[in-house]
């Protein structure tokens, strides 16, 4: 098996190739011991092909984990409590229930400061492709989603319709996941219920 450190490397020259250099964060409160050696939190700058800040988790998984899965969550400021919100849901990934593509969680406070999102949702990356989604480490897959803040109704509705209708709903309505302030993309009395 490969080495915690190599792994490590692996994760973080995939996230370069696409998005540059970038700062390490670590959050210090609350069971971080819990997590893996080596876990940290990458912040990469606004560019030109992106220009929002990108927060990514290093170190998720383990090599040996049977799936394998690293996530990102996009913001329009370096609103540094973005660290401690990723570094708490790999918290509960590691100890409470495996995520992965399709699954919600509850961030339990507005993803940012006044915003509706509450929740998130681990899609795939969309905007990188597979070229981000996919990292052959070892032989083995590494998955990168990405973490889309979401309101408590549109939670709902992905539970009420499924996925697949709530990420329609999202490119239908010209859903901006970059705005904290947006409103629910989701109805659920709406009239296309039927």
């Amino acid at each position: 098996m490969i080495p915690r450190s190599e792994y490590l490397r692996s994760i973080r020259r995939h996230y370069q190739r696409l998005w540059g250099s970038f700062d390490e964060l670590k959050w210090s409160k609350g069971p971080v011991e819990q997590l893996p050696d080596g876990f940290r939190i990458l912040k990469f700058a606004p560019s030109n092909r992106l220009p929002l800040f990108t927060f990514a988790t290093s170190g998720m998984s383990e090599a040996d984990d049977p799936e394998r899965m690293e996530c990102f969550l996009l913001s329009p400021s370096s609103d540094l409590s973005l660290c401690e919100l990723l570094t708490v849901i790999a918290w509960y990934h590691r100890t409470n229930a495996r995520l992965g593509w399709g699954h919600t969680v509850n961030f339990g406070r507005p993803w940012l400061p006044e915003s509706l999102c509450d929740q998130g949702l681990f899609s795939l990356p969309y905007l990188d492709g597979p070229e981000l989604e996919n990292l052959d480490i070892d032989g083995k897959r590494t998955q990168f989603l990405w973490l889309i803040p979401i309101t408590a109704d549109e939670r709902a509705f992905k539970i009420e319709r499924g996925l697949e209708a709530l990420e329609a709903r999202m490119e239908s309505s010209g859903f901006d996941y970059a705005d904290p302030h947006r409103h629910s993309i989701a109805d659920l009395h709406d009239a296309s219920a039927g």
